[in-house]
């Protein structure tokens, strides 16, 4: 950040919705006016050319109808403008503007006007030349010494220098090795061209070299060159910077010495004639563009250099001498005199931008009254502390980084959910088997009692849901500076027939879980009034879901009992009925005024079914990081491969090639396939990722029940076993989650001081295998059976005497003592039968979603 601001002198906004780079910027007396005056010329890449002359009543007035002199439709993208002798038999100033395919040469006047409108400019079109080649860039001088005129070169995007004198074509040569072009420029000293290749070195080419090389007729070489018949064109020095260049510039002390700048991606080069380097200077931040000229002190250069962060800085030589901000990102910067006023720096940014401003700062008017004296009390000033601490402490206790929302609040987020499907589904580019896939409208509502400068509302809903929009921004006019960001959270339910639909119910099924309630048993059809398949009154205990992957699952409810039972063919299936049934009979009982109803599960924890999901997705983990290092390793192959070949293809004695273009194709089909197997890793890594998060929300759900744990208890487990919204590579779940749990068994579910002395590792690795997680996640099970509780809390920390009815065993304090009590847990936790599905699984409960 900058003390000093660029003092604005004049600015204005060009056109709407206009793009702008570093070559629509020129500053000349282009109209040849008797007083001297620069003049600003502007073209932009929608083929408009302005030339303003600013005229401010004040400092700070921003652009008036008659400082615009020129506006005209060249109807074609303007790449450059540039300003010089470009006509023969005057010395007088023209404007070159370089389009895509064309090169045109401008005479602009004005005449004097007798009304109050002012004085009438017009441009006129002395001549034009049609580019066989697109252009890319442009410079001028006086190429070959030649004086009174300039001559003009064209850089074109495959590498061809143009040369034109004046109104004739002169000749045009390929650079050698070309690949991309780079910025171009002339040095009038030495008589060369210099540019910065792709291969990020900076190269020089005499203008003679150029002239008398061999006619670039073609790309290839020509015949002639091959038998020696020709001169090829050869470069005179060249210096690797090691990065691209965004531009270069020529500025010459005197006759006997000029100096080649160069501006990196994060260096600045102050270069000699001959290459060598004179001066460098490393880069912070990301530059923009730059402008050297000459220094008032003898044998320095001031330099100004514009970034991304808003900054102009004013080196000379490699000493910061000013820094100030502007108010946009600058692409192009210029210094000239306008309305007799020196050194007036002219910026211009990619959105059209356009400001006049200059160095300086404003005097501080402000004095700093006479502070009365008086004695303190010292007593009071630590009671007054303390309360304030104190203060700060509750306030960090009970808030987040962001300020905690009120009941009356500023803003309110309100979500409604259509009841309906919409009419034509928006999910036209998604396939699930034969089933259709509906969409449903979801309306999201914002009010606000303060004036607002920005909204962004973001919506999320978890895998396999989509969003046909998830980001909206909204643009206030009226500006708050003075406000702080805020965060409002919004949960929302959507219906359950959005991905599940009626099925027919299942007698027999692998895995089976059963919810004990306490109260009478109600009908199904009451609770899930949009899935009843029949009417007969001896099914409404039986209930059948089809999801749109494929999968079913069957609800039966106890005719006696209290009693529900969900079962299916997957395991992981299961959750998503499991929620859904719960939350129905809790909304059901609500709305009867029960307040006493609860759900319990009284069953074997199924962990071992969860364990197998685990593996399986850890082995696809392990199989994905495998393909990729051998993808690398063939890869590198590959290009090792192509370098043989294309040394034996550059020398000019020819060899056999032993093989080598069987062995690249080969390579290149292992290359391809293994891309192929890992894509389809990825897509079995995903699904089976999701799969695990919809066994892992089961699996909490059902240890819920089992312990009877708060909600805050929940939270915890929820932050524990689903810490991640996305598995990668280098950060995956197993280990996060093992972190976790082993922090929970390490501190709130630790037996002893011993635990709690234990360090974590700071770094998450891939495990080698799922062991040391299972046996913690059993571990964990273990010690909240024998009455642990969960808790974030620093008292948690402290040694808890857990005492259960019935004579239950110790905590095990070793590896070997948690061996035995996995060995005593088996009844506990008993095994079922698992089988894998390669459909992803619906994995949202109760299919919520977040709005913010």
């Amino acid at each position: 950040m900058s003390l000093f601001k660029a003092r604005d002198w004049w600015s204005t906004i060009l056109g709407d919705k206009e793009e702008f780079d570093q070559g629509c910027l020129c500053l000349a007396n282009v109209d040849n006016s008797g007083n001297g005056q620069d003049k600003i010329i502007v073209g932009s890449f929608m083929g408009y050319l302005r030339i303003f002359s600013p005229h401010p009543a004040k400092t700070g007035d921003g652009a008036q109808a008659e400082d615009l002199l020129l506006e005209v439709d060249l109807r074609d993208p303007v790449l450059q403008v540039e300003v010089g002798k470009f006509v023969s038999g005057t010395e007088m100033l023209h404007l070159a503007v370089l389009h895509s395919r064309k090169l045109c040469v401008y005479s602009v006047s004005g005449t004097l006007g007798n009304v109050e409108h002012g004085n009438q400019y017009q441009m006129k079109l002395m001549y034009e030349h049609n580019l066989q080649r697109t252009a890319c860039n442009m410079t001028y001088g006086s190429f070959g010494g030649i004086k009174g005129r300039d001559l003009i070169c064209i850089q074109s995007m495959d590498g061809m220098l143009m040369v034109f004198e004046q109104e004739s074509y002169a000749f045009g040569r390929f650079l050698p090795g070309f690949l991309l072009p780079g910025p171009l420029a002339y040095s009038s000293r030495t008589d060369s061209f210099i540019t910065v290749s792709s291969c990020r070195q900076v190269e020089s080419y005499k203008y003679q070299v150029l002239a008398f090389a061999t006619d670039a007729d073609k790309r290839q070489e020509t015949e002639q060159q091959i038998l020696g018949s020709g001169k090829r064109l050869v470069v005179d020095w060249t210096l690797n910077i090691g990065e691209q260049a965004l531009d270069i510039c020529i500025v010459s002390f005197n006759q006997s010495a000029s100096s080649v700048f160069v501006l990196g991606e994060r260096n600045f080069f102050c270069l000699k004639d001959n290459g060598q380097i004179r001066f460098m200077k490393k880069l912070d931040w990301s530059p923009s563009c730059f402008l050297p000229y000459c220094s008032v002190s003898e044998g320095t250069i001031n330099t100004l250099i514009a970034n991304h962060n808003n900054m102009l800085h004013i080196y000379q030589d490699v000493t910061l001498k000013w820094a100030t901000q502007l108010p946009h990102i600058p692409v192009a910067v210029r210094v000239g005199c306008l309305h007799d006023l020196k050194g007036v720096i002219v910026t211009l940014s990619d959105d059209g931008h356009l400001q006049c401003s200059y160095l300086g700062t404003d005097p501080s008017l402000f004095q700093a009254p006479n502070v009365e004296s008086r004695e303190l009390n010292y007593d009071e000033l630590d009671v007054e502390m303390k309360e304030l601490q104190k203060i700060i402490k509750d306030v960090n206790k009970s808030q987040g980084i962001w300020p905690m929302t009120e009941k009356e609040d500023d803003l309110n987020i309100s979500v409604v959910v259509s009841p309906n499907f919409d009419s034509v589904s928006q999910a036209t580019d998604v396939e699930v088997g034969t089933d259709l896939v509906p969409s449903v409208t979801v309306k999201v509502t914002l009010q606000n009692r303060v004036i607002l400068q920005k909204a962004k509302l973001s919506v999320y809903v978890q895998p396999p849901l989509e969003l046909t929009c998830d980001q909206f921004t909204f643009e206030f006019m009226n500006r708050n500076p003075d406000g702080i960001p805020r965060v409002i959270q919004c949960k929302f339910r959507l219906p359950l027939k959005l991905i599940c639909l009626p099925g027919q119910p299942s007698k027999t099924a692998s895995h089976k879980i059963t919810i004990d309630t306490n109260k009478s048993p109600v009908s199904l059809l009451s609770l899930f009034p949009g899935f009843a398949s029949q009417s007969d009154d001896d099914q409404v205990n039986v209930m059948g879901f089809h999801f749109l992957g494929g999968a079913r699952v069957t609800l039966l409810a106890s005719k006696t009992s209290q009693r529900y039972r969900i079962q299916s063919e997957q395991f992981e299936d299961l959750w998503l009925i499991t929620n859904e049934l719960i939350l129905h009979l809790q909304e059901y009982f609500e709305k009867q005024g029960v307040k006493d109803f609860a759900c319990s599960f009284s069953g074997s924890m199924p962990l071992q079914e969860y364990f197998e999901l685990i593996d399986h997705h850890f082995e696809l983990r392990i199989n994905g990081e495998n393909l990729e290092e051998l993808l690398s390793e063939r890869a590198v192959q590959f290009r090792a491969i192509q370098r043989r070949l294309l040394a034996r293809f550059k020398d000019k004695t020819p060899a056999p090639l032993q093989h080598l273009d069987t062995l690249l194709d080969g390579t290149y089909k292992q290359v391809i396939a293994l891309a192929d197997a890992v894509e389809e890793n990825q897509g079995s890594l995903f699904q089976s990722f999701t799969r695990l998060k919809s066994a892992t929300h089961l699996v909490i759900l059902l240890i819920g029940l089992w312990q009877k744990l708060s909600a805050d208890q929940v939270a915890i487990l929820e932050a524990a076993f689903l810490p991640l919204q996305e598995d990668t590579q280098e950060l995956g779940w197993e280990e996060t989650v093992d972190a976790a749990i082993s922090h929970l068994l390490k501190t709130c579910l630790s037996k002893s001081s011993k635990e709690q002395a234990l360090n974590l590792n700071s770094q998450l690795n891939i495990p080698k295998d799922t062991s040391q997680l299972k046996k913690h996640i059993t571990l964990l099970c273990d010690r909240l059976a024998k009455g642990g509780r969960l808790c974030l809390s620093t008292d948690a920390a402290a040694p808890q005497t857990m005492v259960m009815p019935g004579g239950c065993t110790t905590i095990p304090e070793s590896d070997l003592e948690e061996r035995s009590v996995e060995q005593d847990s088996s009844e506990l936790f008993t095994s079922h039968r698992h089988l894998t599905a390669e459909t992803p699984r619906p994995e949202v409960s109760p299919l919520q979603g977040v709005s913010e």
